[in-house]
């Protein structure tokens, strides 16, 4: 059996915690290949490394001195390698760092020297291959991660090495420009990794053990979701829920290798098993709950609209004349609604407005701002009957005007729309009726 291990911030902040991580490696003859972040905070008054790299590098950018800067990020993980007792010397890679950043090597290769140095402590610690990103996770000259060129370079790699480190976030351009992805793109590396070993099992570890059927800022312990598939999870993390970055789905779906999400500091917590497809049912009708406030609802009235070919095309196509993505369009025979982000909205609504006028000449527009969606997700709904009527029940039991609802054809999820206002009270109130009353 092969295990991918990838192990986050917060689980690489300290000595200690590398010791954790260590004891959790060394326990399965499985975890074969690691993929570490850079170290996270200590505590919640502390800055991660990634942050302190691109200040000290923003003050390359400006010619100022950056050394003081550097050497504090140096002492960040000497800490480290002192409290592993570990016989390493960073020296030298601090120096090629700081004649990179008087080079202006730029602002990525700034930020992957996080997970670069953080990956040759964890190998020297483990006694593992170290094995550089840039040398086998490839993008293209304009910057595009390539998937096909990566698995090959990669898997070959991989082959020749039983036991390796791959630090993760970072990748190289043919030229050798580094190139990241985006923030929490080392889970998208664990991915990568685990398509190429041909692994059996992705372990994300993290600070948590597992998804939560809803926010924990908003409900007081709720229950954890124990096996959740790919669809729902990419439902619940575009709504939101943020434990694993949503694009590292997808080079291990293909392969249909399942990620086990678990946490560093409660290792014996089974933790949440993203899968494919299952059978198992989840313990409740819904999976979980996840949803965002700041949205925008323009409401296009036009008489007779729904016999009028390429209307709905017109309308968005005022949306985006002005680089605006839309996020749901429920409609009725004469009505259209268009939900937008409140942000990307407000400095150009008269300009969508006048758009929409010239493109599909409505008879009246109306905005509604200050909404919030929340997305109720299961795959355990399309099963079970009233589920949608539950919602209203519940939203209605808590004094909550719902302003939409749309569910796609798949039964997979109900979208609803409240003010901002009543988000945290419609949150409630669905997790109650469909957790706690389990009728």
């Amino acid at each position: 059996m092969v295990k991918v291990v990838k192990f986050g911030g917060s689980s690489l902040a300290s000595a200690q915690q590398f010791v954790k991580v260590g004891n959790i490696i060394r326990s399965d003859e499985a975890r074969k290949y690691v993929v570490p972040s850079a170290p996270g905070k200590r505590n919640s008054k502390d800055t991660k490394v990634t942050d302190m790299l691109y200040q000290c590098y923003a003050l390359a950018e400006e010619d100022k001195d950056f050394s003081a800067a550097l050497k504090k990020i140096q002492e960040r993980y000497n800490s480290i390698i002192n409290g592993l007792n570990l016989t390493l010397s960073l020296d030298e890679q601090f120096k090629v760092i700081a004649e990179n950043f008087k080079k202006k090597a730029g602002s990525d290769y700034a930020a992957s020297r996080g997970e670069f140095l953080n990956g040759i402590i964890m190998a020297n610690y483990l006694g593992y291959e170290f094995i550089d990103a840039a040398e086998v996770i490839v993008f293209d000259e304009d910057g595009e991660f390539e998937a096909e060129k990566t698995n090959k370079i990669l898997s070959e790699r991989l082959a020749k090495c039983e036991r390796a480190v791959i630090p993760g976030f970072y990748g190289a351009k043919e030229d050798g420009t580094v190139k990241t992805f985006s923030r929490g793109g080392s889970d998208i590396t664990g991915s990568i990794v685990a398509k190429a070993a041909h692994a059996d099992m992705y372990e994300n570890w993290t600070d948590v053990s597992g998804f939560l059927v809803a926010d924990p800022r908003i409900i007081e312990n709720p229950e954890s979701i124990k096996v959740i598939t790919y669809r729902e999870l990419r439902e619940l993390s575009y709504m939101g829920a943020t434990v694993l970055h949503e694009d590292a789905v997808f080079p291990v779906r293909k392969e249909g290798i399942p990620i086990n999400i678990r946490n560093t500091n409660a290792p014996e917590d089974e933790g949440t098993l993203i899968v494919e497809s299952t059978c198992r049912q989840s313990a409740y009708t819904i999976t979980g709950i996840a949803g965002k406030k700041g949205f925008v609802a323009v409401n296009i009235e036009k008489a007779m609209m729904n016999s009028e070919v390429g209307f709905g095309r017109k309308v968005l196509e005022a949306f985006e004349e002005q680089g605006i993505s839309f996020e749901h369009v429920p409609s009725g025979i004469d009505t259209m609604t268009v939900f937008v982000h409140q942000e990307e909205f407000e400095g150009k609504e008269q300009e969508v407005l006048a758009a929409i006028h010239r493109l599909a000449k409505p008879d009246s527009i109306e905005i509604e701002s200050n909404l919030g969606l929340i997305a109720v997700v299961g795959r355990g709904m399309k099963s079970t009957r009233g589920t949608a009527g539950r919602i209203f029940s519940a939203l209605a039991h808590a004094n909550v005007n719902v302003k939409m609802i749309d569910q796609g054809s798949s039964e997979l999820n109900v979208i609803i729309g409240v003010r901002n206002e009543d988000f945290e009270a419609a949150v409630k109130a669905i997790y109650d009726i469909f957790v706690m009353t389990q009728i």
